[in-house]
């Protein structure tokens, strides 16, 4: 009998309470054990649980029980989650996570600690939701230099993006109906700012790479000053606009950053709308692959949390599987403003800028120039001043 405990009983946490028991027959018939939920640790109680028997609010109490195999984190933030989680993989505890704030920025301790004491540290769930991405990358694409990867990985930022497209609205009022809908929190800050893609793409860039850079060094813009004359603009161009994390490995250098970019119609990630998420992956042997599904929610998210569980369960003698990071130095990483794109250009009037392409609509214009760096975009905004309205970057 294999024993889990649950950190954090909010959404994904019961979410993963659920699939555990709702499929745990087919579960056990895959992995050819039994297993059994002991605890479940939150501040609250839950009467009206089918769980309430399992909750305790001591941590100790699974951290001291020898029985506990698994341990499974959805706690959320980086404290106590980090704390929790490095304690029991320390005590021989495999812990698996949807925490990508945790991963993100501790991933190269917990991983090393993993592998010090027989145990894993998976977090399939930590980018994606419920999309197969983390596992494929480090298995199926194993034989692979990964290059390149370029992702809608944030649900909330896609649905506010597609509605201003397709339903005229404004960012505020759009944000208000993810709201409304569950899809964004009260304080939005973390998705529509590009924190949450950012803490997403150094995971990507790590599985890349082999190296975790700080999610809040690397260059994070968020969605708050699209327009709706910028949707029209960039439909009229052939792109549509998306939040996109970005990571590249090119001359032993690494850049990973955030920021929306006009995709062009013949992307695939252009056609990818309301809270689902994409990742795209270029690599040298298979080429380009895509990932598509739920980025979050209850029982996609949930789903990829036991994923892992099943990884464990199925591979019982089988401790060696881990994932070696070595946190980036500043050699490691290239010169954000040195790195080159397309740019399309949006003015308020005319376009100023002579590029490949221009469009105007309703006083408004844009243009497509050829490959900019950041120094030169930087050089360009200072002699056009308050005319230039936006830059956006071009996959």
């Amino acid at each position: 009998m294999i024993n889990i405990a649950i950190l954090g009983f909010g959404v994904v946490g019961s979410g993963t309470a659920e699939v555990l028991t709702a499929n745990q027959k087919f579960i056990e018939k895959r992995c050819g054990c039994e297993y059994n939920i002991k605890y479940i640790l939150d501040l609250r109680d839950f009467p009206d649980s089918p769980f309430a028997d399992k909750v305790v609010h001591d941590f100790n109490i699974i951290l001291n029980d020898p029985e506990i195999t698994i341990v499974a984190e959805m706690m959320g933030g980086s404290h106590p989650a980090y704390d929790f989680s490095i304690a029991c993989l320390r005590a021989g505890k495999h812990v698996v996570t949807s925490n990508k704030e945790v991963v993100s920025t501790f991933g190269t301790e917990l991983c090393k600690t993993a592998a010090e004491n027989g145990v894993r540290y998976l977090f399939e769930a930590s980018v994606g939701g419920g999309i197969p991405i983390i596992r494929p990358i480090i298995n199926d694409l194993a034989s692979n230099n990964i290059n390149q990867i370029s992702g809608i990985l944030n649900g909330t930022t896609n649905y506010i993006l597609t509605k201003m497209r397709d339903c005229g609205e404004s960012f505020d009022t759009a944000l208000k109906d993810a709201q409304r809908l569950g899809y964004a929190e009260a304080n939005p800050s973390a998705d529509v700012d590009g924190i949450d893609a950012a803490r997403k793409i150094v995971i990507l860039a790590a599985l890349a790479s082999g190296k975790l850079i700080d999610p809040k060094t690397i260059h994070t813009e968020g969605i708050t000053a699209i327009s709706l004359a910028d949707t029209k603009l960039a439909a009229l161009l052939g792109f549509a606009i998306k939040l996109i994390g970005y990571t590249k490995v090119e001359d032993n250098k690494l850049i990973a950053y955030v920021a929306p970019h006009m995709v062009p119609l013949s992307n695939p990630l252009s056609g990818i709308n309301d809270v689902f998420n994409g990742v795209l992956v270029k690599a040298d042997m298979v080429g380009e692959v895509m990932f598509y599904g739920p980025g979050a929610g209850k029982l996609p998210t949930a789903s990829a949390v036991v994923a892992d569980i099943i990884d464990i369960m199925s591979n019982k003698t089988d401790d060696t599987k881990t994932i070696n990071w070595t946190d980036a130095k500043a050699t490691d990483i290239a010169d954000f403003n040195s790195y080159s794109s397309k740019r399309v250009f949006v003015f308020n009037g005319k376009s100023l800028v002579a590029g490949i392409k221009t469009v105007s609509d309703n006083g408004f214009s844009a243009t497509l120039t050829d490959e900019m760096t950041e120094k030169e975009v930087n050089d360009i905004k200072a002699k056009l001043g308050t005319s230039l309205l936006a830059v956006y970057r071009t996959l």
